[in-house]
């Protein structure tokens, strides 16, 4: 088996994006676009000592992150698709007009002062499969990690399709809207949908997404 390069799997992360179009979707040149991120490559190795990497499981080291302000939900999802390509991604019809804009970030999560920042530690969170969203976010909180948001969950399914399997999806409880909705990532007509379920109902195939912490240029978050 191969090493794991952080560098190198940052270098592939970045060349993902641009592959994409996300410096067109930004307004920037690509290589404005690699300059922004850059300061993130030399955080890379500290970020992601002793990290546990096994996609396969839902754990990676760390996501490459770009916030809504540089590059909109509603452009990113489309670029998503399921492991082996076919259909892109989409944002489920159950999100009312103006919903994506008020599903932000929660106080809990302190995300970074930044356009782009990286999200270290990451678990898909299976064993939550089944587990009430509500009690699945105290425990997490408990363990001292943070939820995920929706922009950190369509970044993480962008790098590692391979994550949302069936039976293997889920929850983004760091974005929430001041009700009971919790955001999440499924599989629906062959694809990645973003949507939205009850907080207090359990679903046996979703769990809670969750990570470590999260590092921008020169500091953890």
């Amino acid at each position: 088996m191969t090493p794991f390069d952080p560098v190198a799997e940052f270098d592939r992360q970045v060349r993902t994006l641009t592959g994409l179009g996300y410096p067109k979707l930004s307004g920037l040149t690509d290589d404005r676009f690699t300059a922004l991120l850059e300061p993130l490559r030399a955080t890379v190795p500290a970020a992601t000592a002793g990290a546990d990497r096994d996609p396969e499981a839902g754990r990676v080291p760390f996501v490459l992150v770009v916030t809504r302000e540089l590059a909109p939900i509603e452009e990113t999802m489309p670029r998503t698709a399921l492991r082996g390509g076919g259909r892109p991604g989409f944002v489920d019809r159950s999100f009312e007009p103006g919903a994506l804009e008020r599903f932000v970030a929660t106080p809990e999560t302190n995300l970074p002062d930044q356009w782009a920042y990286l999200l270290i530690g990451v678990e898909r969170g299976e064993e939550f499969c089944g587990v009430v969203p509500r009690d699945a976010m105290a425990t997490i909180a408990e363990r001292g990690r943070s939820l995920l948001t929706i922009e950190e969950g369509i970044a993480l399914l962008t790098q590692f399709p391979e994550l949302l399997v069936k039976n293997r999806c889920f929850s983004l409880g760091g974005s929430r809207s001041g009700d009971r909705r919790v955001p999440a990532l499924w599989i629906s007509q062959k694809a990645p949908k973003l949507g939205w379920c009850w907080e207090g109902n359990p679903h046996t195939w979703l769990g809670m997404a969750s990570a470590a912490g999260r590092r921008t240029g020169d500091a953890a978050a």
